[in-house]
């Protein structure tokens, strides 16, 4: 599995601690940055991280601004990423599972370590059900042409 990965200043200390824990899993991880707690633009980030998942140079992909916001909105505005902000492991697991959400958003404002640990595991570990849900995901990609 490949994920990229990109922060903010206000996320980057938690995209460090989430980029070693996945390595240490043996997922491997392409960090878009930023490298410091200097102020910078999260879309500068956000944009390239969200292209790499598009483009197939990464499986999955996980953004990281203050309030998870910013990150998701600019994720959204690339086409064919399906992103969504989770606060909660479950959140993730229904994101994956319902809407084949194939970017995370997480806030750093409020989730700890040891919870973005949780909510990367359900967001990884948890595939698209399919189903009834094939044909909504389906309307997200050309809502106007689609039945």
């Amino acid at each position: 599995m490949r994920i990229a990965i990109g922060a903010d200043h206000k996320g980057f200390h938690l995209k460090e601690s989430l980029k070693s824990y996945l390595r240490e899993k043996g997922i491997a991880v392409e960090d878009f940055g930023t490298d410091s707690e200097t102020s910078t633009d999260y879309p500068d980030y956000g944009r390239p991280a969200s292209e790499a998942v598009v483009n197939g140079k990464a499986d999955l992909g996980i953004l990281i601004c203050w309030t998870g916001n910013g990150m998701n909105m600019v994720a959204n505005k690339t086409p064919g990423v399906r992103s969504a902000m989770a606060l909660i492991p479950e959140m993730a697991r229904l994101a994956r599972a319902h809407n084949n959400a194939n970017v995370l958003a997480l806030a750093a404002r409020y989730t700890t370590d040891d919870l973005a640990r949780d909510i990367v595991d359900k967001f990884l570990e948890t595939k698209f059900d399919g189903g009834r849900h094939e044909r909504r995901v389906g309307k997200l990609e050309s809502p106007v042409t689609a039945k």
